[in-house]
């Protein structure tokens, strides 16, 4: 074994010996990273395809990014929400203007925006909608996936998340994703919200009927109901569109965004919606130190610019098409089905030839990082900075691995 050899090994037992088992990572040991691609202690390059659950975007140490963080360290960083600061103003106001909305709940991670916009709804119900205390009831999907938190993992339909945590949050309705009769079925005159994932991430990039979204609109609509749409994965330019909602056409009353908003450099969420709706906030009623604070506002307005010129948009849509293209060209040589938009794309793995997660192994062999989930489904979610040279490339390892699969 090499002494470089040695530094890997070396970083992942003082991992294992003194971090939470929460993860069972791949064994690759980043030490840096620009663009697309990571390098790890022992010098080898890889090319992230998984841009950290859609955080990174615009790639890692994105300069425009990165020169903010840097110019922003130089004056302040938190002052928490005790007092204002300069940088959280214009942060909001670009953020609204992005969603076509009023105002924005600025949060840490994703969980954070999913039970913020939870309790939202929920003081909704009771002040405006009148719904009595205690009595309100929000709808979510089957196989949903929104964060690891109580509240959350209560609404869960995966047993490994929600094992042993008990007792759970009462109030939540689970109906078939993409199955709008159900959905109507469910609703009742307590219901203060449909909480959705447009695009079903963890679930393996599920992508719902086309009539689907449209219809949960009009239900929540004639019902009197909050539609909050989860895209803290899907949104902010990760299927071709500024949002994954904007695909079907349809506007949700509540957006919760996170991951791509903090720029791949700091945890950044927000929960963005009309005054009639964030308005029923008051003062005491929520709260976060971090939430807001100047660092991440100065980032967060630094990204909102970058989306705003759409070019990110665009580039996912074009390369996207092209990585769709290739992955679709491996349907019956390993692969069974493809789905998704942009440059997202979950791929299931003919179970033959191993798990998903032996086929992750592999690909990080030949310098590509995916991640598996549900046995037997890759997900491809590579920066938005990627070339169309490089998800050749991506493809090309990814068809070699098949093929020695089926070999041996």
């Amino acid at each position: 074994m090499t002494i470089l050899a040695d530094l890997t090994d070396t970083a992942i037992d003082l991992v294992e010996r003194h971090a939470a088992h929460n993860y069972s990572p791949l064994p690759v040991v980043a030490a840096s990273a620009e663009g697309v691609w990571i390098t790890d202690v022992d010098g080898r390059r890889y090319l992230d395809c998984l841009a950290a659950y859609s955080a990174v975007n615009f790639g890692h140490r994105h300069p425009e990014i990165v020169a903010t963080a840097h110019a922003q360290l130089d004056t302040v960083t938190l002052v928490s929400r005790a007092f204002h600061s300069d940088r959280l103003g214009p942060f909001c106001a670009a953020l609204a203007e992005l969603c076509a909305k009023d105002m924005v709940l600025p949060m840490n991670s994703g969980a954070e925006a999913v039970e913020s916009g939870l309790k939202v709804a929920r003081k909704w119900g009771t002040d405006v909608k009148g719904v009595p205390a205690g009595q309100a009831n929000i709808i979510v999907a089957d196989n949903n996936f929104h964060g690891r938190t109580i509240s959350i993992v209560s609404f869960s339909s995966d047993p490994v998340a929600r094992g042993g945590f008990g007792p759970f949050t009462p109030g939540f309705r689970s109906v078939p994703f993409g199955d709008a009769a159900a959905l109507a079925r469910a609703i009742d005159e307590h219901t203060v919200a449909v909480l959705l994932e447009p695009i079903q991430g963890e679930a393996g990039i599920i992508v719902p009927p086309d009539d689907y979204l449209p219809a949960v609109r009009a239900l929540c609509s004639e019902h009197n109901v909050l539609m909050i749409a989860d895209e803290i994965q899907s949104g902010l330019a990760r299927t071709g569109y500024t949002f994954a909602c904007d695909r079907w056409g349809v506007v949700p009353d509540v957006y919760l965004l996170g991951k791509a908003l903090g720029g791949g450099v700091v945890p950044l969420s927000a929960v963005v919606a009309d005054a009639d709706v964030l308005g029923v906030l008051n003062p005491g009623e929520h709260g976060s130190t971090f939430g807001g604070n100047p660092l991440a506002a100065a980032i967060g307005a630094t990204v909102v610019g970058l989306l705003a010129r759409g070019e990110f948009q665009a580039r996912s849509a074009e390369l996207g098409t092209h990585l769709h293209e290739g992955l679709g060209a491996l349907i019956g040589g390993g692969v069974t089905a493809v789905r998704g938009f942009g440059l997202w794309a979950g791929v299931d793995i003919d179970p033959q030839l191993g798990t998903g997660k032996q086929i992750s192994l592999r690909l990080a062999d030949r310098g590509v990082l995916v991640k598996d989930t549900h046995d037997w489904t890759l997900r491809f979610a590579p920066p938005l900075v990627i070339t169309a040279a490089e998800i050749e490339w991506v493809v090309a390892q990814f068809a070699a691995v098949l093929r020695e699969a089926i070999l041996s």
